[in-house]
């Protein structure tokens, strides 16, 4: 994998999070990942590094599970493919898709960019011990001893 594909990712995830502060970015010892250009860019956006342990097989299971999840639903079952553009334009909807619509028990049934953007909503909020009324129109984003200032 060359540095400026790894780069071009970086970028758009910048944008994606622009305004985020205290990001960790995490990657395995690849070296484009490890490149000098790839590291000013982290240091300049303010993001801090952060490089898995060599055979730690922990590292990439959640990334291999999502790639696994990706080849069945996408590769897979869509096959055969004609042209590369098809792949990149079902690759393309498959992530919007992961990311901005896809319901997720785990987190009350709402997609995760949904549930990011509540979750930052309610983190900027002053924090004040309220009611127990308040607690269960909140969030399950929220934890059980925290309450929110009505707005």
């Amino acid at each position: 994998m060359r540095a400026e594909l790894v780069l071009d990712a970086l970028e758009q995830a910048l944008w994606a999070r622009s305004g985020a502060r205290g990001v960790i970015h995490h990657s395995d010892r690849g070296s484009q990942y490890l490149s000098i250009r790839y590291t000013e860019r982290l240091k300049e956006a303010g993001v801090e590094p952060s490089v898995g342990s060599v055979g730690d097989s922990y590292d990439n299971a959640l990334a291999e599970s999502v790639i696994g999840l990706y080849k069945t639903e996408v590769i897979h079952h869509r096959s055969p493919w004609r042209h590369l553009d098809d792949v990149e334009y079902a690759t393309l909807d498959w992530v919007y898709w992961f990311n901005n619509r896809r319901l997720l028990e785990p987190i009350g049934n709402v997609p995760p960019a949904e549930f990011e953007s509540m979750y930052y909503h309610l983190a900027t909020r002053s924090r004040v011990n309220h009611c127990e009324d308040c607690a269960r129109r909140t969030s399950p984003a929220v934890p059980p001893a925290v309450f929110y200032r009505h707005e």
